[in-house]
């Protein structure tokens, strides 16, 4: 049985505000994206609300699992050179409060920066289920807002 996968791409800089909140990764639709053959990543998503603007929708970070399972996470985080301190990601589950079930972080990294760019890749398992999406957030602490210069977000389920 083949495994569902959905594997998000983002090819362009994404701004984040400096307060220190933790914030989701948009990805775009479409042609951005590297693959996505179970639609658990579309405009029009399962409860029915629609993204008119991927670049300023957070729903555009979530993904939809297809079935319930084993899930596994990859993300691939770079942040262009900045003055930060510390550099914060986490996996989530129902980020925006969507569902009936609770925002649940998981995954969640908090790093000292490096010299230079900042790369991050970062793997986690948990089970996941159709009717609760899943996101990538980040958060810094420099003193004005950064980008982000690429990210990847990728989930394979195994039944």
């Amino acid at each position: 049985m083949p495994i569902p996968v959905c594997s998000l791409i983002l090819n362009e800089r994404q701004r984040f505000a400096a307060d220190g909140e933790y914030h989701v990764v948009r990805f775009p639709f479409g042609g951005g994206e590297s693959y996505d053959a179970e639609g658990m990543h579309q405009v029009r998503q399962p409860d029915g609300e629609e993204v008119t603007d991927w670049r300023a929708d957070d729903r555009s970070g979530l993904i939809w699992p297809s079935v319930g399972g084993w899930g596994a996470l990859t993300a691939m985080i770079q942040w262009e050179a900045g003055d930060y301190s510390e550099l914060r990601d986490q996996m989530v589950r129902d980020p925006l409060g969507l569902t009936d079930d609770p925002v649940n972080t998981t995954a969640t990294d908090h790093r000292r920066p490096s010299p230079g760019m900042q790369c991050f890749t970062k793997h986690h398992e948990l089970f996941v289920h159709p009717h609760v999406p899943l996101a990538l957030r980040v958060a810094h602490d420099d003193g004005r807002p950064r980008h982000l210069v690429h990210a990847q977000f990728k989930l394979a389920i195994h039944t």
